[in-house]
């Protein structure tokens, strides 16, 4: 597709018919240059595009896992690797033998998606509730249960789609017209649904009419921020500057940043919030110069689980994603590199957190429990 067109609607992800279909996404690795639908007709083929950050953001991932369980499960006779019914006699194979794998297939095809990204908790929280409708039915049979999970999987992604709308209308409320907001990394539509989290309160802004300029950093190794939120931001007609990480400390410095907007992957039961590396030193620098620092993300990316951000496990990704950015070496072959994906950004440093409950401020242990109900 031609880049330079602007593409009005972008659906990160879509399911194609009904239990026996397939599910299609944006591939954000060929972003910005390129804009395709990448086709995941079997468990094996998402479970790639996850670990490869073909779709990526923590409700898409949420989402994208949820309907990878009725992809796993369309051939519910037997495990992954190898299948226990093989094509010879798989016709020969009675309901009740496939009724009897069902089990064991469930907790298969859930364990292959949960091992795909270890700090995102709206995978696992997807997966939890695919989970329990699964064994809610299944004295059903197979064609009933898989009916029902693709209910719950676009139960699952419509409700993302409010979320995110309810996101940005509280968000909102934070920003003046003429301000300009620092983002880091993509929380933007291609993260979500629809409409995104911390790209969200940007955009509900500008629709109540407000003037919004957005910096963004480009968000180091892999660029999410200038492949992706500003190819969002052009979509929207929306005024974006592409700065390097490293510039950061210097715009703020210079009082051109108003508020810095970011999302999360998990955020622990006092407020520490695990997001894209590099978030935290972002809050540190907008704490040295008396900007708030906002973090936008719906409900489900709560882990109440988890005391605090020493608990939130963080993924370590690939060194050559570093020595090596679109295939090409800037660094010594054999260099040892450090590369996690995520940082956790303490509560203290947090001004607010807006989830599609309500702005949670401040950021403390007692106001997430009364916003979520778990007082």
């Amino acid at each position: 597709m031609e880049m330079h067109k602007v593409i009005q609607h972008v659906e990160t992800l879509r399911w194609c018919g009904g239990p026996d279909g397939y599910l299609e996404l944006v591939d954000q690795t060929l972003l910005p240059t390129e804009f395709r639908y990448l086709t995941c007709r079997d468990l094996e083929t998402l479970c790639e595009a996850i670990r490869q950050l073909r779709v990526r953001g923590a409700p898409a991932i949420g989402i994208a896992a949820a309907y990878g369980v009725v992809l796993g499960l369309q051939q519910a006779t037997g495990p992954l690797h190898p299948p226990l019914v093989s094509q010879k006699n798989s016709v020969e194979k009675s309901v009740q033998p496939a009724k009897a794998a069902f089990g064991p297939r469930l907790e298969e095809v859930i364990g292959a998606l949960a091992s795909t990204r270890p700090t995102a908790v709206n995978l696992f929280w997807a997966l939890e509730r695919m989970r329990r409708r699964a064994l809610a039915l299944q004295d059903q049979p197979i064609p009933v249960i898989l009916e029902s999970l693709l209910q719950e999987a676009k139960a699952i992604h419509e409700e993302d789609r409010q979320m995110c709308r309810a996101i940005g209308r509280h968000g909102q409320e934070l920003l003046s017209d003429g301000q300009s907001v620092l983002t880091h990394c993509n929380a933007g539509g291609l993260a979500t649904a629809d409409y995104g989290t911390a790209l969200a309160v940007i955009y509900a802004a500008v629709e109540a009419g407000k003037r919004i300029h957005v910096y963004v950093d480009e968000t180091r190794p892999l660029w999410q921020g200038a492949r992706l939120t500003a190819w969002e931001l052009q979509q929207r007609s929306i005024p974006a500057t592409v700065l390097c990480d490293n510039a950061a400390a210097s715009l703020l410095q210079q009082g051109r940043v108003q508020a810095v907007i970011t999302g999360a992957d998990r955020i622990a039961a006092n407020g520490d919030v695990a997001n894209k590396i590099g978030t935290y030193g972002l809050a540190v620098l907008a704490a040295a110069h008396n900007i708030p620092f906002y973090v936008a993300a719906p409900s489900s990316t709560f882990d109440l689980a988890i005391a605090d951000g020493s608990q939130i496990p963080i993924e370590h990704r690939p060194g050559r994603e570093v020595t090596h950015p679109l295939g090409r070496p800037i660094a010594p072959e054999g260099v040892e590199v450090y590369n996690p994906a995520f940082d956790v950004t303490t509560a203290r440093l947090v001004t607010a957190i807006i989830c599609e409950r309500g702005v949670i401020r401040p950021v403390c242990r007692a106001e997430i429990a009364a916003c979520l109900g778990e007082s």
